[in-house]
């Protein structure tokens, strides 16, 4: 599954990371810490609230 990240940069310095699927946000101080942090909290989320599988 591919999920999409949006990172803006934080004013008090390193960036904010939104996952718009699944509204989970978080933050880390280099764009690659913001982008594993966001992992992780959305695969925590979908582990609460999967996503359904698409029809036929």
């Amino acid at each position: 599954m591919e999920l999409t990240a949006v990172l803006t940069p934080a004013e008090e310095g390193g960036y904010v990371a939104l996952n718009p699927e699944t509204g989970t946000t978080t933050q880390g101080e280099t764009v690659e810490e913001a982008i594993a942090n966001l992992q992780e909290a959305a695969t925590l989320y979908l582990s609460e609230f999967p996503i359904p599988a698409p029809g036929p």
